[in-house]
């Protein structure tokens, strides 16, 4: 059975808990408010929020509890997991959550500035969080030059009239 992937934009309703686990991979877990909006005749209308447990697992934990704060509006992309589990008094519980692949904060009302992280060992960093680390080396500046897809501003725009079909020109 093939993964359901979803992507939520709402805001974190509760703020970003790191862990580590037993062999030393990072877990974050946190919660997203989605508020459903729509239009009745001339006004809108709330709907009933929806509340979302979102896990992330190894250095997004770990970006994600530097970075994410109660309330800001993120952008999470991920697939949906099932629960099963028994309490201490042999109830059983269940729930869906969302096992994230990427979270980012919303652009739509903020602006944002993203750093490129720098890892000694090119993999998966299984250590104490980014906070208890102690400030990255100065040596660790981002430099635009080493993008591989730089592209010019002047050169993206599309050119009105040239092409490939006439009939798509604007006159």
């Amino acid at each position: 059975m093939s993964p359901t992937n979803v992507s939520v934009v709402g805001n974190v309703s509760r703020a970003p808990e790191l862990r580590f686990t037993p062999s030393g991979l990072a877990l974050a877990t946190f919660g997203v408010a989605v508020n459903n909006r729509k239009k009745e005749g001339d006004k809108w209308v709330d709907g009933d929020p929806e509340f979302y447990d979102v896990t992330c697992w190894r250095e997004l934990a770990e970006n994600v509890a530097e970075c994410i704060d109660k309330g800001a509006r993120v952008v999470v992309v991920g697939r949906l997991s099932f629960r099963q589990w028994e309490t201490d008094d042999g109830s059983k519980r269940s729930k869906v959550e969302i096992v994230a692949e990427e979270v980012g904060p919303s652009l739509r009302w903020a602006t944002a500035q993203v750093v490129r992280n720098e890892r000694s060992d090119g993999g998966y960093s299984t250590g104490p969080a980014p906070a208890q680390r102690g400030p990255a080396p100065a040596e660790a500046v981002y430099d635009p030059a080493e993008e591989p897809f730089h592209v010019d501003a002047a050169d993206w725009w599309p050119q009105v009239g040239v092409g490939a079909h006439p009939e798509r020109m604007l006159p």
